[in-house]
């Protein structure tokens, strides 16, 4: 028996499209409550939240990459702060990158709903494993290897261990907490330009209006507007099920 190879096998098999999962409107309930539990509630969220600061950091990272920036280092902290340091000479490519953090885990999360129902649960999860994976040339502290080893390890032992016709409903669950963090995200953005001003040199929006002179506000405006259509994709295959159910 060729254990390794019938690991790779399985891993590779991942990435070829499976069927749909036939989603009733019980287990759409139970999939948007076990989302929340995992975003909303302290303690589900001081380690659900790293797997969403990780998602930010590295929609910084890979914009930073294809903006043509050096990207020096990522860094993950366990009170869910980043940081993703790049050098550029062009302060639009800069802004560009700063830009694309706080979308990204609602986009990232709306990509998984729509994989997860469309029978490319495996591939979404498995792509998001080797995103992963790839961001460890770019990590610098020993938190953020932890955090990001420890989400691939759970990456693989779920297309390892759990059966394909599953994975779809675990892509679902994921990309909706991905889409709650980041409504979650957006709220602690607002809440920190409006009372805690202090610590605004911690805030995207706040650095881009350093980088641009745009206001911060515009700025947040924008990141809502994708978190908004990220919802609104999202939307679209689980409001067929829910029009199927009533």
């Amino acid at each position: 028996m060729n254990i390794p190879g019938d690991l790779w096998t399985r891993l590779l098999d991942a990435f070829s499209r499976a069927d749909s999962p036939s989603v009733t409107l019980t287990e759409l309930v139970l999939a948007l409550v076990v989302a929340a539990a995992l975003s909303v509630p302290r303690r589900s969220w001081r380690y659900f939240g790293l797997l969403a600061t990780a998602t930010h950091e590295m929609g910084h990272a890979v914009a930073a990459l294809l903006s043509g920036q050096r990207l020096s280092g990522i860094r993950l902290r366990l009170d869910h702060s980043g940081t993703t340091t790049t050098y550029s000479r062009s302060m639009l490519a800069s802004a560009w990158s700063c830009f694309w953090g706080y979308p990204v885990p609602a986009i990232v999360g709306a990509a998984f709903v729509w994989c997860g129902f469309n029978g490319w649960g495996p591939a979404a999860i498995m792509a998001g494993g080797l995103a992963l994976a790839a961001s460890l040339l770019f990590l610098r502290n020993l938190a953020g290897i932890l955090i990001t080893v420890t989400a691939i390890a759970v990456t693989v032992l779920l297309i390892l261990l759990v059966p394909t016709s599953f994975v779809g409903h675990v892509a679902v669950i994921l990309g909706v907490a991905l889409l709650v963090a980041a409504v979650r995200d957006l709220i602690k953005l607002a809440h920190l330009h409006l009372r805690r001003r202090e610590r605004l040199a911690s805030s995207d929006a706040y650095l881009l209006w350093r980088a641009t002179s745009v206001p911060s506000a515009v700025w947040i405006v924008l990141f809502a507007a994708l978190v908004a259509g990220s919802w609104l994709w999202a939307w679209q295959p689980i409001s067929t099920v829910l029009y199927a159910g009533a």
